[in-house]
């Protein structure tokens, strides 16, 4: 056999150390970017907190995000860093809970162990975070495609594909997008008598609206079942997890922190970073004076420890220019909600928001993943911010929870004697400009926890 070395050129992007740094930072969450600042300067003797800024000094929006500021709006800061309230290091106990395993945690360790490769791996990341606390998946497949910021976009079969996969993972049925899906996954797993399992995979796919409404006797008047298989089908439902994510997000008791506030002030809308000082950082002068004072090994060693401090006090103030920018130009969007609540929610993608910033679309996932803003309507996270939508007859698009919004309301005035079906809320959508299929009505109702209408009915 011959051996030959050849060159070849090719384009490629290399990311480099401090890129990588700034991409990490900004994806965390403060809690999570207080841990890795705590473990740097554990590390690195260059790095030291800054316990003498103001207490109540606001991150500016500055002249960096003038441009994208609508003109009715005003950053409520001063210039400086984000910083904590007066209450600094004796700040509220809750703040400092520590964070227990999250859902989102376990499936992403999973996901690192599959054998994928960078797109699927993309495209499984923007499914695990489109989770509800329930684990179920009630995205569209077009968010999917915009948060994963791939070029070309994922086709539906790739997205698809991957689902399938995280669906496999453990919770079992993880990803569902119905509670048949969610059931019929769980059953597909179970050893048990093939009659009685082939039954419980038919009322899980057909039948669930009638054993939620008259039980395993109702199955047998309507269908005509064999009463004991029916009674042991039934029972095997019963073992499995309708709520495969639930166990996750009810361990513990979630303390949002809120990275900025929203507020109206003398009719303006101000915004305000409610940063913290612990992840205020600065060179230590001590060892700064070192550097240059030792030879040999020494040397080495502090010059390279006082690079990566200025990078990592670089990629937080990186993470703070970017994430600013973000919200300001979220919070611009979303005036309507912010005047009149989340029914005015507008339809806006992470794509569209990109474009305006001139950003990439995974920069604006990673601003906005695990981040708050509190609203006088409450604190939402900024992904909650992000609504696909349906045009209505004006044109005019109408983000999801805003169309979730109007059927809750539809349902709040029914008449407990006869209360509104899927087709009957259809109907009166459509009455008011809005083209929904029922279907599309079923999932927002079963997303606000709505039973269907036999069940919501009350006599006279």
């Amino acid at each position: 056999m011959k051996h030959s070395v050849q060159l070849t050129q090719s384009q490629g992007i290399k990311l480099t150390p401090q890129l990588r740094m700034a991409i990490k930072l900004l994806q965390h969450s403060r809690i999570e970017l207080d841990n890795e600042i705590g473990r740097a300067i554990e590390s690195n003797p260059f790095l030291e907190r800054v316990d003498d800024s103001p207490a109540d000094a606001g991150f500016s929006a500055g002249e960096a995000s003038e441009a994208e500021a609508p003109p009715e709006w005003e950053d409520a800061g001063a210039g400086h860093a984000p910083t904590a309230s007066a209450g600094g290091e004796s700040a509220d106990a809750l703040e400092w809970i520590a964070e227990t395993r999250s859902l989102r945690t376990h499936l992403i360790e999973q996901l690192q162990l599959c054998p994928i490769g960078p797109r699927d791996w993309a495209i499984g990341e923007a499914l695990i975070d489109s989770l509800d606390d329930d684990g179920y998946f009630l995205a569209g497949f077009g968010e999917i495609q915009s948060a994963t910021g791939l070029s070309p976009p994922p086709g539906e079969d790739e997205i698809e594909a991957v689902l399938h996969l995280i669906q496999q993972f453990e919770p079992l049925a993880v990803g569902s997008r119905s509670l048949s899906e969610c059931l019929l996954l769980q059953l597909r797993q179970l050893d048990a008598d093939h009659d009685v399992l082939q039954l419980a995979q038919a009322i899980a796919s057909r039948h669930l609206d009638v054993l939620a409404r008259s039980g395993a006797q109702g199955l047998v008047k309507a269908f005509g079942f064999d009463p004991q298989r029916t009674a042991e089908a039934v029972g095997l439902l019963k073992t499995l997890d309708p709520k495969p994510g639930a166990a996750f997000s009810s361990a513990r008791t979630e303390y949002v922190q809120p990275d900025y506030r929203v507020e109206k002030r003398n009719g303006r809308w101000k915004l305000q970073a409610l940063g913290d000082r612990r992840q205020q950082l600065a060179i230590n002068a001590y060892y700064r004076g070192l550097v240059g004072q030792r030879g040999g090994p020494d040397s080495a060693y502090l010059r390279q420890h006082l690079q990566e401090a200025k990078w990592l006090i670089k990629s937080i103030q990186s993470r703070q220019e970017t994430l600013l920018r973000v919200v300001s130009a979220i919070v611009g969007r979303q005036k309507a909600f912010l005047e009149h609540g989340q029914a005015m929610l507008q339809a806006m993608s992470m794509k569209e928001l990109a474009g305006q910033l001139a950003l990439h679309e995974s920069t604006v996932s990673r601003a906005c993943s695990g981040k708050f803003l509190a609203t006088p309507h409450g604190t939402f996270a900024l992904n909650a911010l992000f609504r696909s939508g349906l045009a209505d007859a004006q044109g005019q698009m109408q983000s999801s929870a805003a169309i979730q919004s109007r059927i809750e309301a539809l349902i709040r005035a029914e008449a407990p004697d006869n209360p509104l079906s899927d087709a009957g809320i259809e109907k009166l959508l459509g009455a008011q400009g809005l083209t929904i299929a029922r279907r599309t009505v079923a999932k927002y109702r079963e997303a606000s926890g709505i039973p269907p209408s036999h069940l919501r009915h009350k006599p006279a």
